[in-house]
């Protein structure tokens, strides 16, 4: 490792170990709130997780000249939470059906379905409360639009159609483009947003974010069909053997991994209006480097 991949490294370390701090201490105190929902909705923000989408924020807000404020850290554990909540609700048996994530029994094993489902409701819910808390009306609508019915669960209503299907790969681009991109796209210019950018270098974040979410929702694919469960914290094989609509299916592994490439190059490519972007660059790496 190089000095300078060293620092970033580091720099990445530091802010992932504020937002765990910040994501703790904005979930509701057990005695304000019924004991089993408080304790599902901290098992499922303490179980781990690599916390790439409000570190997207982060490096977001540094890169346009933002000072991180008590409101900045709301919106990052808000978008933490949204993330967590659509993992939740992802993993349930009417859904992808998953037993396992990050390394650990999924929320509705661990606390029965209903509680899942509540919980998940709960993070959606607190993570709003916190975006309203910041006063910025504009971060709040770009992070529903990232979530809703354009959005996040958009592609995953396109992910449950799909499913058994053969589905050709401009489909899949846009099952991707909603469902992982959209929260990626949300997050970079929502750190725009808070920091005050101009249109163009908005612009370029909305560019970044979208290229990201594309290079890692490709490389999700591939880590599904060539990686391990210990290595993804999750279940291997698991869209193959549910028929799950991805981006090898439905081309070809040399084909994903070229176009995840292409992706991160373009991500990296968005990045040039902007003088203070390693932590932004250091995301890509990050996002692509999983890769099988």
């Amino acid at each position: 490792m190089s000095m300078i991949e060293a620092e970033r490294q580091l720099d990445l370390d530091a802010l992932r170990a504020t937002i765990n701090r910040k994501l703790e201490h904005y979930l509701p105190e057990p005695s304000c709130t019924p004991s089993p929902l408080a304790e599902a909705m901290r098992y499922t923000i303490t179980a781990g997780g690599k916390r790439l989408r409000p570190l997207v924020l982060c490096a977001a807000h540094r890169a346009s000249g933002g000072i991180p404020d008590e409101n900045f850290w709301r919106a990052a554990a808000a978008v933490e939470y949204l993330h967590t909540f659509s993992l939740v609700h992802d993993d349930l048996p009417c859904m992808d059906d998953d037993d396992l994530r990050r390394g650990l029994p999924t929320a509705h094993k661990k606390f029965g379905e209903g509680m899942a489902v509540l919980a998940g409701d709960a993070l959606a819910v607190l993570a709003f409360e916190l975006l309203g808390e910041t006063g910025n009306c504009d971060v709040v609508i770009e992070m529903a639009q990232a979530i809703g019915a354009r959005g996040m669960i958009a592609g995953q209503v396109g992910d449950l159609a799909a499913e058994g299907c053969e589905v050709s790969l401009a489909a899949v681009q846009q099952i991707h483009r909603c469902k992982t991109a959209a929260l990626f796209r949300g997050c970079a210019r929502g750190g725009g947003l808070l920091a005050g950018v101009d249109d163009q270098r908005l612009e370029a974040l909305t560019v970044y974010g979208e290229q990201l979410g594309t290079a890692f929702q490709i490389v999700d694919d591939l880590l599904d069909l060539e990686g391990d469960t210990e290595q993804m914290g999750k279940r291997a094989g698991a869209d193959l053997r549910r028929g799950k609509a991805t981006y090898p299916g439905a081309s070809s592994p040399d084909r994903a991994r070229a176009d995840a490439r292409e992706a991160a190059r373009a991500a990296r490519q968005a990045l040039e209006a902007f003088e203070d972007r390693v932590a932004l660059l250091a995301l890509v790496d990050l996002a692509v480097a999983r890769e099988a």
